[in-house]
Formats: C-alpha cells, sequence, structure tokens
C-alpha cells in the first residue's frame, strides 16, 4: 500500500502544501488563499519536516542547496528534466533551449516547457530557474510574482529580469 503523508508550512510568498510517501518527498505546491485545505496526515513524518525546516533555511537565505529524498511522479522524459532543473545552482537561471540542448536536442523545447510546468516539487526542484532565451520570465505555476521573488531572494537584479504576461 502506498503511504501518503501531508502537511502545510506558511513562507514569505504563501502557503505550501507538502506530501511525502516513504521513498522521498512528492509534492511541494503553492496553495491560494481561497483553496480547500487538506486535513494533515500524520506531518510528524520525517521526510516532511525536514523538508519545512530545509525550506525555512532557504527562506532565511541560509541554505542554497537542498537535500531531501525526492520521489516526484512522472514520466522518464519528465524525470529527465525535473533532473536537470535540480542542477541549477542558487542564483543562476537558465533557458527552455539550454536545458533541450542539454538533453539532447533544441527541438524538444516545447517538451522541456511542458515538463517544467509539471514539475509537482516547487522550489526544490527549481523550477523557477527557467526563463525565456529572451531573458523573460515565462510560466510558473506558481504565478510569475512568485517566480520574480524567488529569482531576487536568489540574487537575480530585478531590473534583468522582465515580465511576460502572454
Amino acid at each position: 500500500m502506498f503511504a501518503d503523508y501531508l502537511t502545510y508550512t506558511d513562507t514569505p510568498i504563501g502557503r505550501l502544501q507538502i506530501r511525502a510517501s516513504d521513498e522521498g518527498l512528492t509534492v511541494v505546491k503553492f496553495i491560494e488563499p481561497d483553496s480547500t485545505v487538506l486535513p494533515e496526515n500524520k506531518p510528524q513524518h520525517p521526510t516532511l519536516q525536514a523538508a519545512i525546516k530545509q525550506l525555512q533555511e532557504y527562506f532565511d537565505s541560509e541554505r542554497k542547496v537542498f537535500d531531501l529524498p525526492l520521489a516526484p511522479a512522472g514520466t522518464e522524459f519528465q524525470q529527465k528534466v525535473w533532473q536537470a532543473l535540480a542542477g541549477i545552482p542558487w542564483g543562476a537561471t537558465i533557458s527552455y533551449l539550454k536545458i533541450a540542448e542539454q538533453l539532447g536536442s533544441k527541438l524538444t523545447i516545447r517538451a522541456v516547457g511542458g515538463a517544467n510546468g509539471k514539475n509537482p516539487i516547487a522550489i526544490i526542484i527549481p523550477c523557477h530557474r527557467v526563463i525565456g532565451a529572451d531573458g523573460k520570465l515565462t510560466g510558473y505555476a506558481g504565478g510569475l510574482w512568485r517566480k520574480q521573488w524567488l529569482l531576487k531572494h536568489e540574487g537575480q537584479a530585478s531590473q534583468q529580469l522582465k515580465m511576460d504576461f502572454r
């Protein structure tokens, strides 16, 4: 039987829902204020507690690299994209095109964008560090304002980041 553990934590940019299985972290996603909040299920699970601690350290600028067991559900291609995302260092950005090229073909740029958008583990798998080739902030499941906040938090100069609300 698949065990699912659930908790929530508040951050400077909103509430996060955090889920884990016995294999590792499965979900970290923003919960909007008007969303239904599910009851917590075994929030004392060690992976959940470690995630809360490390996220707090991240928001306090005391942590730049996460050290958590991850178990996101996705296709083989999505897993490859998420592994590439996990390799983007604190304070750096990369374009969707560069990730596609790293994975073997610039022709997969749309698929990279799709996998990036389906990343189930926000912040820890840092999809917020992926920007358009022209430097624009495009797409973020948590909202572009959060993406801009996270990049600024990591030291990206706000004048070099352009919002794209297409």
